[in-house]
This record gives C-alpha cells, sequence and structure tokens, in this order.
C-alpha cells in the first residue's frame, strides 16, 4: 500500500523521463547510502518507488516492422 505522504511526490516522479528518473534515483539511494542518520524522512521508500518506477520505464524498443516491397 503506498503511504499517503509519499503518494504526490512518486505520482509526480511517474511522468519523468528515463534519465532524469535515473539521476533522481542515484540522487537519493547515494543519500542514503552515504549519510549514516536518516537526513530526509522516508528517504528508504522514496528509494525502492523510485527504482520500481526506473525499473517499470526500462524497456526494450521494439525494431521497427519491415517496410512492404514495391512493386
Amino acid at each position: 500500500m503506498a503511504n499517503p505522504l509519499l503518494l504526490p511526490f512518486l505520482e509526480w516522479a511517474r511522468g519523468l523521463r528515463y534519465p532524469t528518473l535515473f539521476k533522481l534515483t542515484a540522487v537519493a539511494f547515494a543519500i542514503s547510502v552515504l549519510w549514516p542518520f536518516d537526513p530526509l524522512p522516508f528517504v528508504d521508500e522514496i528509494v525502492l518507488g523510485l527504482g520500481t518506477l526506473l525499473l517499470a520505464n526500462w524497456k526494450q524498443r521494439k525494431a521497427p516492422p519491415p517496410l512492404p516491397e514495391r512493386r
């Protein structure tokens, strides 16, 4: 179940494209790992939510279908 405090942030992050979402996730993860105390409330939950969105946006692009031959 989504935390009601984090839901607006994750809804906003859902609209981000891959490079921006990756950078935001990397920064949040670095904050979570490098500081021994919790500088931002719910930073671990934010990292998990952003990671989930990041994996959901990570898709293999399909090759375009071949063009029909002209005669």
